[in-house]
């Protein structure tokens, strides 16, 4: 990526008016309008269906073992409300379904119901979030997307090939399907922004600018977006694998360890990263620092080499009447005074030239041995 877009950051903040009742369902002004589908599933099969209405999942609930809604886009409260009817889900929970600002958490209702909040990303030009809500019970699982971004797909596709033991399991298994999908999407993004700080450490030393600056500072503002998507997800599985022995079975709980393993190790892939652009901001003003001392120096050197002819057009420069005394600039009479005086300017600055090489300040006797001959 040779040159990084900045995005501008568009406030994602749905605060309820005050005063507003508990439960109180007012989507976002940007949100899309939502859509429903459906996959009912169990050992010997599935179906998958787009539903119109939400009164048509009723059909699916009590004939499979497993029922997985999907709602994409949270522009219409009325579907996001009757959904929540039929599975009885908590008017809380449902206002945190809209509310997309949410901090990935994890809350209980009753004994057999859990309602988690996590970030789905996607690393296009920039990092892009998008909150997905998920609400379980014994025979179901009911998920919330904000909007096109979609990390659910692997977990769709192990039910439709029958892969694994998704089929044989329930709706816990489930969940952590959906948690290891989100958990799983991350390391790809993780990888591009590996491969990112690379190449701006490389564009740093080579050729530092501003851009690069302003492509760094956008990093580490995208990655801190990331730590704190992850940092409370982690501690979101933990709470699952730690207080739903009811809930979620033991060999449920052995795979969401997995996840929370993952979980570490993304923020560990972040806090490294963090480090990294942080140190580029001081690669950065180290490869401007040299890049000025290169400039110095060559300055330096030139105007060194201009000393001598400057002293000499100075002294000649002088006006003393040679008709007062024979020692006033005898040579300004002289048949040779004035390629006298040339040579004499190109002979000291031919010398300044000698003594520099001499003491390996031009450069090419430090590039051999990285001392001069004077030093030796």
């Amino acid at each position: 990526m040779s040159k990084r877009q900045r995005a501008k950051r568009k406030s994602r903040m749905t605060h309820l008016p005050p005063g507003s009742a508990p439960g109180t369902l007012i989507p976002a002004p940007e949100a899309v309008q939502s859509t429903i589908d459906v996959i009912a599933y169990g050992p010997d099969g599935f179906v998958e269906r787009d539903l119109k209405d939400p009164a048509e999942i009723k059909s699916y609930i009590g004939k499979w073992p497993v029922v997985w809604v999907n709602v994409e886009g949270l522009g219409s409260p009325g579907v996001v409300k009757k959904i929540g009817d039929i599975f009885s889900i908590h008017h809380l929970a449902l206002e945190d379904v809209l509310n997309v600002h949410e901090r990935a958490k994890i809350e209980r209702y009753n004994e057999d119901d859990v309602f988690m909040v996590m970030h789905m990303m996607e690393l296009k030009d920039h990092l892009e979030s998008e909150q997905l809500s998920v609400f379980s019970g014994k025979q179901f699982v009911v998920t919330f997307q904000e909007g096109p971004i979609d990390t659910l797909d692997p977990a769709r596709e192990r039910i439709r090939k029958g892969q694994g033991r998704i089929r044989q399991l329930g709706s816990d298994y489930l969940v952590y399907s959906i948690v290891d999908s989100v958990l799983d999407n991350y390391f790809p993004i993780l990888e591009a922004y590996g491969e990112l700080l690379d190449k701006l450490e490389d564009d740093i030393i080579s050729n530092p600018s501003t851009e690069v600056v302003s492509n760094v500072h956008s990093v580490k503002r995208e990655l801190l977006s990331l730590r704190r998507a992850v940092w409370p997800m982690r501690e979101s599985i933990n709470t699952l694998i730690r207080d739903m022995e009811v809930t979620f079975s033991e060999e449920t709980r052995i795979h969401l360890r997995d996840c929370y393993d993952h979980a570490v190790r993304i923020i560990d892939f972040i806090e490294t990263y963090r480090e990294l652009a942080a140190d580029l901001m001081d690669v950065y003003l180290s490869s401007l620092s040299n890049r000025m001392n290169e400039v110095m120096k060559v300055l330096t050197i030139i105007t060194t080499l201009f000393v001598p002819p400057t002293l000499i057009a100075g002294i000649y420069g002088m006006n003393f009447n040679t008709e007062i005394s024979r020692y006033n600039m005898p040579e300004l009479n002289w048949f040779y005074g004035y390629p006298f005086a040339l040579f004499l300017m190109f002979a000291l600055t031919f010398a300044v030239v000698l003594l520099l090489w001499y003491k390996g300040w031009l450069g090419v006797l430090g590039k051999n041995n990285g001392t001069s001959k004077g030093e030796s």
